[in-house]
């Protein structure tokens, strides 16, 4: 029988893939070590894309909560002095009328007044607490919370009582209600502590005191700095371009209106920019992992010679041994890219519950990334496959 004669070499599947898995098995440390390049590449990637989705989560989480229909009025810069131009002492009242508002509510700084724990302390050591005239309605207005003890409404409004934010409680190391702290020239009893306000950050190192107790001690001149107001959402925009003159009719130009919700937006788009930096960087050490796959690849061609001319010289086609080793090198990318999702998940749920976040990955994230490396190791082995095909059986054969 002559050559011609013979049937095809053929090559199935499942023979196929015994081969090129059994490339990795015969020298695992060095399949571990290449595939650990594009472990942390796919990892990092799924990592931050993870992180950044489960912040936004929260974010959105936060604000479907706390609602987006939150407006702040500020006093604005008189453009020939620089100077603020304080809201009158009846801004609250003026808002409250204007049509479609809900509820307002307002807090005014007292610049001169400083809180520290006792009467002993150094008048330096104002721990940058700002202490403000608060109402009553600014909890309900703000839908904020007391961690511990109660509101200023529990005691008389003319009583020297106050409530402290959150960090203004810790930099003064105040740890319940009962406590007190000294302002200005007394002792104020602190009725509670409140939680964090994501929409008025302010208030988180911020010392509060009813209006009448802060007239009556502090010296305060009834003029607000911040004024909180609510809105139905489909309203927030319609009202918001009511403020400005309702307030100040002689001059609504030196009033600001505000959404605090848009600050956190902006602060979160900030936040996806970098996320984009860091998914790049991520790219980056999976081409690194890539290269890392391709020069293993190489390596094994040349040690694996005489392998490949005997397995010509017994019948093997050139395609067939293209196909064993491109598919060796898939496989060492795809157990690396397995291995990167699964830690690249795992970071990201560790991370978003150690923050009291939810778990939120795209499932693009881990699909793509394993994708990227099924691409990564095509192209990685595309070469060494293709230089393992064109070496002859005799200098095969023949080599050391």
């Amino acid at each position: 029988m002559s050559r011609t004669d013979l049937p095809p070499s053929r090559l199935r599947g499942g023979d196929l893939f015994r081969l090129g898995a059994n490339g990795l098995r015969t020298r695992p440390l060095r399949a571990v070590l290449s595939a650990a390049g594009i472990a942390i590449g796919i990892a990092a990637m799924i990592a931050v894309i993870g992180i950044s989705t489960s912040s936004q989560a929260y974010l959105d989480a936060q604000l479907e909560k706390l609602g987006t229909n939150l407006l702040t009025i500020a006093p604005g810069l008189d453009p020939e002095t620089s100077q603020e131009i304080p809201l009158p002492v009846t801004t609250v009242e003026t808002v409250a009328r204007t049509d479609r508002v809900d509820s307002v509510s307002s807090i005014g700084e007292i610049k001169e007044a400083a809180a520290y724990r006792n009467a002993r302390v150094d008048r330096a050591e104002t721990n940058a607490l700002s202490v403000f005239a608060a109402d009553r309605r600014l909890l309900s207005t703000l839908r904020g919370k007391v961690s511990r003890g109660g509101w200023l409404d529990r005691a008389p409004d003319h009583y020297p009582t106050t409530v402290l934010g959150h960090r203004a409680a810790y930099r003064l190391g105040v740890t319940g209600p009962g406590e007190q702290v000294w302002l200005a020239d007394r002792y104020f009893t602190v009725l509670g502590i409140l939680a964090p306000v994501p929409l008025a950050p302010e208030l988180d190192t911020a010392v509060l005191v009813n209006r009448k107790a802060a007239e009556r001690y502090l010296g305060f001149d009834g003029h607000p700095t911040t004024v909180y107001e609510r809105s139905a959402d489909e309203a927030v925009d319609y009202v918001r371009g009511l403020l400005p003159r309702a307030v100040n009719p002689a001059g609504p130009q030196h009033v600001v209106v505000s959404r605090p919700s848009d600050a956190l937006a902006a602060r979160q788009a900030a936040e996806e920019s970098f996320t984009g930096l860091l998914v790049g960087l991520g790219g980056v050490a999976l081409l690194v992992g890539g290269i890392g796959v391709a020069n293993t690849m190489v390596i094994t061609v040349i040690e694996r010679r005489r392998e490949i001319g005997l397995r010509r010289a017994l019948g093997a086609a050139r395609r067939h041994i293209t196909r064993q080793f491109l598919v060796e090198a898939l496989l060492l990318s795809m157990l690396g890219g397995a291995g990167g999702a699964a830690l690249g998940v795992a970071v990201t749920a560790g991370y978003a519950l150690s923050q009291g976040w939810p778990t939120a990955i795209p499932l693009v994230a881990p699909v793509g990334g394993i994708a990227a490396t099924v691409v990564i190791g095509a192209l990685a082995g595309l070469y060494p496959a293709l230089r393992a095909a064109r070496t002859p059986p005799t200098v095969a054969l023949a080599a050391p």
